[in-house]
Parts: structure tokens; C-alpha cells; sequence
């Protein structure tokens, strides 16, 4: 037998549109303007080119008629400039300040290394003497006369 499945209730959802700001009036078409004239121009060699006339850009204001910057505007802007091109150079000092530092400790630390290996070498080394260095007296040659040691 095959398997019944039991009917499930099924919510349908309806799309409801968005309220808007509409204009107070109603809507109406409006036409499109009209279209722009259609140019032709003859070419000296005899070639006809056609197209749409363009409006030109309006142009800018001569110079001369523009307000003049004032000296402290000026002065202001210049300092900026400077400004900016010494913090680069203020980045660099200060990076060859810490590596020159970080140097000179190395050195002191190698110094130091070397000079404790040579005074550890100077007390515990041994060179030919038997003993922690100083002199060696044998004694059996040695001849004892009137408490005094003479070798």
C-alpha cells in the first residue's frame, strides 16, 4: 500500500505594493522636446558629413576678472607644502636614530662577551702551568736554609 500523506495547511502570501509619495495632481504625459537639427557639411574634397549640431561649453571666466589669492592664503598653502616634505624626512632621522642605536648596543654586547671570554680564559685557562696559574715551586729541589725557601 502506498503511503498517504496527510494534508497541510498552506499560507499563500500576496504581494502588496509599496506606498509611495505621489505628486498631488495626476499623472500626466508629457511630450519629448524636439529633436535637434540635423547639420551637413561639404568637405573640400567633395565628402558630405552629417550629424546632430552640439551646443557648445560655456567658457570660463578670463583670469583677469577672478578674485586675486591673498599673500597669507599663500604663505598658509606654501607652509603646508613644507611641512609635508619634512615629515618625511623627519620619519627617516628618527628610524636612522633607532637603528644607529640598536647598533652601538650590539657592539657594546659583543665587547662585553669578548672581554669576559678573555678574563675567563686569563683565570681558568691553562697555559703549561699546572694549577690555577701563579708559580710553581717544586719542592723537592728545593733546599730549606735558615726558613727561607731558596730554589
Amino acid at each position: 500500500m502506498a503511503h498517504l500523506e496527510r494534508p497541510t495547511a498552506v499560507e499563500v502570501h500576496h504581494p502588496v505594493p509599496i506606498p509611495t509619495h505621489t505628486p498631488s495632481g495626476p499623472l500626466v504625459p508629457v511630450q519629448p522636446g524636439p529633436a535637434p537639427a540635423v547639420q551637413s557639411i561639404v568637405l573640400p574634397d567633395g565628402r558630405v558629413v552629417t550629424g546632430y549640431t552640439l551646443t557648445p561649453a560655456p567658457t570660463p571666466a578670463p583670469a583677469e576678472h577672478r578674485p586675486g589669492v591673498s599673500r597669507t592664503a599663500a604663505n598658509i598653502a606654501l607652509g603646508g607644502i613644507g611641512f609635508g616634505s619634512v615629515c618625511g624626512g623627519l620619519v627617516l632621522l628618527t628610524s636612522f636614530i633607532a637603528a644607529l642605536t640598536a647598533f652601538i648596543t650590539q657592539l657594546i654586547t659583543l665587547a662585553a662577551v669578548i672581554f669576559g671570554g678573555w678574563i675567563a680564559v686569563q683565570i681558568f685557562g691553562t697555559t703549561g702551568h699546572r694549577g690555577g696559574g701563579g708559580t710553581t715551586v717544586n719542592i723537592r729541589k728545593a733546599v730549606i736554609k735558615r726558613s727561607h725557601f731558596h730554589s
